[in-house]
């Protein structure tokens, strides 16, 4: 499958509200929110094509706090490109970037039961010769009100970009 990664532009935004309401447990964000993601956030985010239709997507942003630091809010690969290695290749084409190279270090979170997000966070870690930390990020109950488990904060660094 030949897939092609570019930065996204708001032409984006519907398809990729779609793509992630057709890939639960995917939270789902506003289409005005996968707006921003792909105007305001553009330079920090990748879309995946193939044939004219997205099929995946990485979404976050560099901490205003943290400029060092790129915080990866979502990543989603639709049913008919998994199994390529495209989450894992969108988020290096993201640390290829020029913009990137004064970032450090990669945050996520992830639910406990998603074991292959898990997976791919591990590899970059162990592809970047990188650190990694978890730690309960938002809880279940104090958080979520018991209405999403919870979410582990992964922290990958130093990375060498």
């Amino acid at each position: 499958m030949n897939i092609k990664l570019k930065i996204p532009d708001p032409e984006d935004g519907l398809a990729l509200n779609e793509l992630v309401e057709q890939n639960p447990p995917l939270d789902p964000n506003s289409l005005y929110c996968n707006l921003l993601q792909t105007s305001h956030f553009a330079k920090t985010a990748v879309a995946a094509e193939h044939e004219g239709s997205l099929v995946g997507f990485v979404s976050g942003y560099i901490k205003p706090e943290q400029p060092d630091t790129y915080f990866l809010w979502q990543v989603v690969v639709g049913e008919a490109a998994r199994g390529q290695g495209l989450a894992k290749r969108m988020v290096q084409h993201l640390f290829d970037r020029d913009f990137f190279k004064s970032v450090k270090w990669l945050e996520t979170t992830i639910t406990p039961d998603n074991e292959a997000s898990q997976k791919l966070f591990k590899s970059l870690a162990r592809d970047w010769d990188a650190g990694i930390e978890t730690k309960v990020m938002f809880d279940r109950e104090r958080h979520f009100g018991g209405h999403h488990n919870s979410e582990e904060l992964y922290r990958i660094g130093p990375i060498n970009n």
